[in-house]
């Protein structure tokens, strides 16, 4: 663990209750770049880590192809809204969802390469599936059904991190006195055949600049923690009391984790806004107790911690403005960033190597 506590949020919609927006009257659509812009600003006012923009390939949370009349329905694109939401923060790291089932890894390289680049090294990923016939109805190529989808995942996230390598870092040089721009000696074919696809290579896109944006996933059970560890650099998970943290800390050890960052996704209401279908703990009780339950939690080995404001209007603001302070107070949080840190110096990953730079003999 680090000396700090780590804090982040995730956002979804008006907030992760599917009724928020019904205490979010004043707020602009969901389909606003200002909406997000705005929430990214006052997360990273709070000097958070980063925030998480969910998605799917629904239009709603639920897994059911039927639309449920009384929760937001319809959703932009994590990824894109990440982008839009950069050039307004100069700090906070942005993490979007991207669903790997049924998009191929060529454009999910090149589209998180480009947020990396336009948020100059604050860039994320958080890996999702889709398992249902109905999402894959949406494209109308393929029945997954019986289809490991956390191997051909895992084949993704690699696919995508060799084409992150592809580009050595130097590989543009913009000679004019030879009149070159790139070195193609430094731009590598990934040759990638696997049991789902094959990627030849190289990306269109040059190396990001963290070398490897961070990656990251949700998971709730041993196989999930299994392609965490051997696909991921930060895993959320979902206790729900202290014996249940010492648990699943043991599981991912167990799945190969070691060197994962490990956060806890805590469902958080100050207003009683809840809702009991949550897969994450629920916490509705005053700014003072969330910091105990954060502090005890930490001491039993989490690295940090992803909070989902119930109602993004009301309780992301008390998470910055009273939450942050106490931790502050009780010497346990940031009071500044670190002047350019790139998203995973904060949270103290290793140093992204190149895969295909020829090492010289010394």
């Amino acid at each position: 663990m680090s000396e700090h506590l780590h804090l982040s949020v995730a956002l979804d919609g008006y907030g992760w209750h599917p009724e928020a927006w019904r205490r979010s009257q004043d707020a602009e659509p969901v389909t606003s770049g200002r909406y997000w812009s705005d929430l990214a600003v006052t997360a990273e006012r709070g000097l958070l880590d980063f925030v998480t923009f969910d998605d799917a390939l629904t239009p709603q949370r639920r897994r059911r192809a039927e639309i449920e009349p009384r929760w937001l329905a319809g959703r932009p694109d994590a990824v894109l809204i990440a982008s839009r939401v950069a050039p307004v923060t100069r700090h906070i790291g942005l993490i979007p969802v991207a669903t790997v089932t049924h998009t191929e890894p060529f454009h999910i390289s090149k589209a998180i390469a480009t947020l990396d680049f336009v948020s100059h090294g604050r860039a994320g990923w958080q890996v999702r599936i889709s398992s249902s016939a109905h999402e894959a109805a949406l494209f109308g190529r393929r029945d997954v059904a019986g289809v490991d989808l956390f191997d051909e995942a895992s084949d993704v996230v690699e696919v995508v991190r060799r084409l992150w390598d592809s580009w050595e870092d130097d590989a543009v040089i913009r000679d004019v006195a030879t009149g070159r721009f790139v070195d193609r000696d430094k731009l590598h074919y990934i040759d990638f055949s696997g049991k789902y696809f094959s990627v030849k290579g190289p990306s269109i896109t040059p190396r990001p600049p963290q070398g490897q944006p961070v990656v990251t996933a949700l998971a709730h059970q041993l196989p999930v923690y299994e392609f965490a560890a051997r696909s991921a650099d930060l895993v959320f998970i979902t206790p729900h009391d202290d014996d249940g943290v010492a648990t699943i800390l043991g599981e991912v050890r167990q799945a190969g984790g070691t060197d994962l960052k490990v956060y806890a996704d805590i469902f958080v209401s100050f207003s009683g806004a809840v809702d009991t279908r949550s897969d994450a703990v629920i916490f509705d009780g005053a700014p003072a107790e969330l910091v105990n339950l954060l502090t005890r939690w930490r001491r039993l080995g989490l690295d940090g911690f992803r909070l989902r404001p119930a109602v993004n209007a009301t309780d992301l603001p008390v998470i910055v403005d009273e939450v942050v302070p106490l931790l502050q107070q009780a010497d346990l949080f940031r009071t500044a960033y670190g002047d350019g840190e790139t998203l995973r110096e904060r949270l103290a990953l290793p140093v992204a190597d190149n895969r295909y730079v020829r090492v010289e003999p010394t």
